[in-house]
């Protein structure tokens, strides 16, 4: 009997799980908090204390369980719908189909989950522009990054990480051929961003602009 949640990936052996990409940033603010320790200046300690608290905070990864319903389109990311609405064309498909942006602040999560089962058929860097992530041109304009899946329908969708005002690097770690399942990590911006999700037109869309959404728990949307 097929399990209506599942893991995506293996569940963290440890308390509070940590993005790899966040570790060189840890570190180097727990360094210079000692560093000021030592060196007996407790203002300059408290701050990089609080600094090393803050991006451990923001780089957290907490594990994540996936809903496993076989037409389900799971959120790639935390945050707040901004756009959910039927486009003419994207930039990854000439025929109409279905957008939904996510939009990501500071205090979110900000690791990245794949929204469906599928085979990656292409990754697309895109070199671009640093503005506010919540503007409509943010898709056209920013720096950005399109993961584009084969479904196993037969179908197609594409998963854009786009750059924001803060945000000044993004991580893919998926590649074209690889073979991918619905919630496994793939990648993350650092610092505020946000991402698009492109489906097939006759996608059965299952939420509206405003609301708020988990990567890999909050379902967006069901395949036809």
């Amino acid at each position: 009997m097929n399990k209506p949640f599942d893991w995506a990936d293996e569940p963290a052996t440890w308390a509070f799980p940590v993005a790899r990409p966040g570790l060189p940033f840890i570190y180097t603010s727990a360094f210079l908090a000692l560093i000021f320790a030592i060196l007996g200046m407790p203002g300059l300690t408290v701050f990089m204390l609080f600094t090393s608290l803050c991006i451990t905070l923001f780089f957290r990864d907490p594990d994540r369980v996936i809903p496993q319903h076989e037409k389900a389109v799971i959120s790639p990311a935390d945050g707040k719908v901004i756009i959910a609405e039927i486009m003419d064309s994207s930039p990854y498909f000439d025929q109409p189909c279905l957008k939904i942006s996510i939009f990501m602040t500071v205090f979110n999560v900000h690791v990245n989950r794949m929204p469906c089962n599928g085979k990656v058929a292409d990754v697309i860097y895109h070199p671009g522009k640093f503005v506010s992530a919540n503007l409509d041109k943010a898709s056209t304009d920013n720096e950005r990054n399109a993961v584009v899946v084969n479904l196993e329908n037969g179908q197609s969708m594409a998963v854009v990480q786009i750059a924001g005002l803060i945000a000044r690097r993004i991580i893919s770690q998926v590649h074209p051929g690889d073979t991918v399942q619905k919630g496994q990590r793939f990648g993350m911006i650092c610092f505020g961003s946000r991402l698009d999700v492109y489906l097939p037109q006759d996608t059965e869309l299952h939420v509206k602009v405003g609301d708020r959404v988990k990567s890999g728990a909050s379902i967006l949307a069901y395949l036809v």
